[in-house]
């Protein structure tokens, strides 16, 4: 089940430089409504450890007003997921227009969706270290 985190402020991408640290040690993946890109955080980062997600909503997804309505639905999505994140993975979501047309359940499977992904990826990728297979 879901994880609930008491302060959601903790759980958000709000700098700069976290978002560029996210695009440069990640690659972009894709699902149907948006892509992401994802990366795991140190031990040596003083930061909290929750999961942390960011959204991009660039002018390319229309008027303010329609920003704003994608960002609220992307967010809720997020916070009904988050606890399916490992509590060291940094995401960053770029929706597409889509998110604001598509039925909400959609949109939330969809998430998590790619939070699974993301975990299930942290997992391999942490299994193949313990190996030493660095393929």
């Amino acid at each position: 089940m879901a994880e609930a985190f008491p302060d959601l402020r903790s759980t958000r991408l709000r700098k700069h430089a976290d978002y560029q640290r996210v695009y440069r040690e990640s690659r972009k993946h894709s699902s149907p409504s948006m892509s992401y890109f994802f990366r795991m955080r140190t031990a040596e980062e003083k930061v909290p450890e929750v999961p942390r997600v960011g959204l991009t909503a660039g002018r390319v997804l229309g008027k303010a007003v329609e920003r704003n309505r994608i960002k609220r639905r992307m967010r809720e999505a997020v916070r009904i997921n988050l606890g399916r994140l490992p509590r060291t993975a940094d995401v960053v979501l770029h929706p597409r227009r889509s998110v604001a047309e598509i039925e909400f359940a959609k949109l939330e499977n969809e998430v998590a969706r790619i939070f699974s992904t993301v975990t299930a990826q942290t997992e391999k990728h942490r299994g193949d270290r313990t190996h030493g297979d660095r393929s």
